[in-house]
C-alpha cells in the first residue's frame, strides 16, 4: 500500500480523536430457507451471479452492494443465534430498488411479477411525491421499488443522495 493511500485511509478511519466505523454497506446477506429456489428467483430477475457463488452460497452484483444468499441455518450458526422464523414470517426489514424514472416502478414490478414474486402493493403515487410498489421474494423478504424525484445516481446506477 502506498503512503498517500495509507494517509487517506487513516483520515477516514480516525476522525476527531476517535476511531470511525466506515460509513458504507458493502454486502447484504439474506438467510435462505431454500437456497436453490431463492437463487432461481433472483436469476429470473436477470441478476448476474458472481464468481464467488457456490452450491451453498449465492452472490449477486448490484449497483451499490453485493447481495448474498446463505442457508439460514448456517447464518444463524455463524451469528450464534437461534432461528425463530420461517419462510412465511415477515421480517421487519425491507430492501429497496430505487429507479431513475416513475414509469420504471411499473415496468420493474411487471418483470418482477413475471419472475414469480408476490406483489404486495401495486405501483402507486406516494404521499411524499414519488412512486412506489412492494413485492415479496419466494421467502417473503420484502422489497420496495421506488422512484424519488430528488434521487441522485452515480455512473454505476448506485443512489448517492435523495
Amino acid at each position: 500500500m502506498n503512503l498517500k493511500k495509507s494517509i487517506i485511509e487513516l483520515q477516514i478511519r480516525y476522525k476527531g480523536g476517535k476511531n470511525m466505523v466506515p460509513q458504507r454497506v458493502s454486502l447484504l446477506t439474506i438467510g435462505a430457507f431454500n437456497l436453490p429456489a431463492l437463487r432461481t428467483f433472483y436469476r429470473a430477475l436477470g441478476w448476474e451471479e458472481t464468481e464467488f457463488s457456490s452450491d451453498q452460497y449465492a452472490v449477486f452484483k448490484t449497483a451499490g452492494v453485493l447481495l448474498s444468499l446463505f442457508p439460514v441455518a448456517e447464518l444463524a450458526k455463524d451469528a450464534g443465534i437461534e432461528i425463530t422464523g420461517s419462510p412465511e414470517t415477515f421480517r421487519p426489514v425491507t430492501f429497496a430498488i430505487n429507479v431513475e424514472r416513475p414509469e420504471l416502478v411499473d415496468s420493474s414490478i411487471e418483470e418482477i411479477a413475471a419472475a414469480g414474486a408476490k406483489i404486495v402493493k401495486e405501483p402507486s403515487d406516494a404521499f411524499w411525491g414519488g412512486r412506489t410498489a412492494y413485492f415479496a421474494d419466494p421467502e417473503n423478504n420484502l422489497w420496495e421499488v421506488a422512484w424519488n424525484p430528488s434521487s441522485i445516481f452515480d455512473e454505476r446506477g448506485a443512489m448517492t443522495s435523495f
